[in-house]
């Protein structure tokens, strides 16, 4: 996701760096010579004398040129950033290959040298031609990137979590304890165990675990969680103050793990409480980018603001809703085409009441998980149709069901939002306005714009002009390229109203 650039020299990076600047934690990492050690903006150790300091924008560079992680501020629960300032063709393709490079099924994937390779691919370039335009760029290799994301992904499980060591190493995507153990000495002069704390986090319950995740203020707790209560599906979803509690399946390597999680918001520290049920324990890494996904954790206000503040001054706070799960997204756009919030939660609970799987929760009533693509595609119009779908939404619901289930469509933030829009446009009963709004929160694309909303229209005072769709999305040029944020503040400042 598109970032603003942090303070334009090394002189302004170490100012805020003296006034531990929340809003560029994980917009760059300083580096301290005299200790061989680099930390996030919000560290609260003494601000180090200037000379002594080197600016960083990734933790990966630190890494590279033979920093170690602060065991204090802890690098690892920075929100994420990449460096957006090369516009050129290059710039592009870095970008692309960090957003597919940040989504965990790559990283967890422990044959690293064949998965460059595979990514230069799919980019449509070499692998050498990718690996020297990451060096240009960024000062480092892909595999350098990588095996960052893999050691802070296990740095943060073995210090809050109890997690036993090799599947920490197994979840942190290294093929074996061995390469764990001999890359964690290398990398930071520690044995694994050397991390593990008797004041560990507090498990959520008997067998839960429990992992703190950062973010960048402001962050609007109450309009996001607002956004997901009004939203809830029953036996599936509860929202209670700072909490969002939920049942949740992911699959990884054709293996399906199932449990629920707990999302508490911190905003005194930024930060937000993840807990987790054990069936969760072998995916905890992908679980962890699915809930930032979520909550858009990893947002840049100040990149947005900058943008947005003018047309919407309320909105500084607002983030974009993400999901969990991208075919779960899409079924509940479709139930969601053209009635009303509740309608469609209603729709929806019936859905997960008749094909959802039971399971077993600390929280009565949250017992059951969304059905699976498998599950809906067999259903049959017949059955959709005693739930009250019209026919056009059980052809939709069928036809995107099939088409994830049999791997035709994948709705994940690394897919091209080009392809996978133009893909759910050719199924039936899918149009437009359901690509655009699968495309703002399965695929975390920040410019993505409905522009048939009705709701938008109204916000944007082109209802019943002869054509309101395009003079909507004549309005938002200005909005771009945070046209997704712009509809989401557009729509909450219409409920305040």
């Amino acid at each position: 996701m598109p970032s603003a650039v942090p303070p334009c020299d090394d002189d302004a990076r170490y100012l805020a760096l003296k006034a531990h600047d929340a809003r560029f934690d994980g917009r760059f990492f300083t580096g301290v010579t005299s200790t061989g050690i680099y930390c996030r903006p919000v560290c609260a150790v003494r601000t180090p004398r200037r000379e002594n300091c080197r600016f960083f924008a990734l933790a990966a560079q630190a890494e590279a040129a033979g920093f170690r992680p602060c065991l204090r501020c802890r690098p690892e629960l920075a929100p994420q950033a990449a460096p957006w300032s090369v516009q050129d063709a290059s710039g592009i393709l870095v970008r692309q290959a960090l957003r597919l490079l940040d989504a965990p099924e790559a990283w967890c994937d422990a044959d690293s040298a064949p998965l460059v390779a595979r990514l230069a691919a799919r980019m449509g370039i070499s692998d050498r031609h990718l690996r020297r335009i990451f060096e240009a760029a960024l000062g480092i290799s892909p595999l350098q990137y990588l095996q960052t994301r893999r050691l802070l992904t296990a740095k943060q499980l073995l210090t809050d979590t109890r997690l036993p060591i090799t599947q920490v190493a197994l979840a942190s995507g290294f093929a074996s304890l061995r390469r764990f153990n001999a890359a964690f000495h290398a990398h930071y002069g520690l044995k694994p165990t050397q991390l593990r704390r008797e004041g560990a986090l507090p498990d959520a319950v008997e067998g839960g675990h429990a992992v703190r995740l950062g973010y960048r203020p402001p962050l609007d707790v109450q309009a996001l969680l607002g956004f997901f209560a009004e939203r809830r599906i029953q036996g599936m979803e509860e929202v209670e103050a700072l909490t969002l509690r939920r049942t949740v399946r992911l699959v990884n390597a054709d293996r399906v793990h199932t449990g629920w999680l707990e999302a508490r918001f911190d905003p005194t520290r930024t930060q937000l409480l993840l807990r987790t049920s054990d069936g969760l324990q072998p995916v905890l890494a992908q679980l962890i980018a699915r809930v930032r996904a979520l909550l858009d954790l990893d947002a840049d206000p100040e990149a947005i603001n900058a943008v947005l503040h003018p047309f919407f001054p309320q909105g500084d706070g607002q983030r974009m809703p993400g999901c969990v799960d991208g075919f779960e997204l899409a079924v509940r756009a479709v139930l969601g085409q053209q009635v009303t919030v509740a309608a469609a939660r209603t729709l929806a609970g019936r859905l997960v009441a008749q094909f959802g799987e039971p399971m077993a929760t600390p929280w009565p009533g949250l017992d059951r998980l969304f059905p699976t693509p498998a599950a809906l595609a067999a259903a049959g119009g017949d059955a959709l149709g005693r739930l009250g779908l019209v026919r056009q939404r059980q052809a939709a619901i069928t036809a995107l069901a099939r088409a994830v289930d049999e791997g035709r469509l994948q709705l994940h933030a690394s897919s091209d939002v080009d392809a996978t829009t133009a893909a759910l446009r050719q199924l039936p009963g899918i149009g437009d306005w359901t690509a655009q709004y699968i495309a703002m929160r399965a695929l975390r694309w920040p410019d993505a714009f409905p522009a048939g909303d009705v709701a938008l229209h109204k916000a944007l005072g082109v209802r019943g002009v002869r054509q309101p769709a395009r003079a909507a999305a004549e309005s938002a040029q200005a909005w771009r390229p945070w046209r997704s944020y712009g509809v989401i503040r557009a729509w909450a400042g219409l409920s305040n109203q």
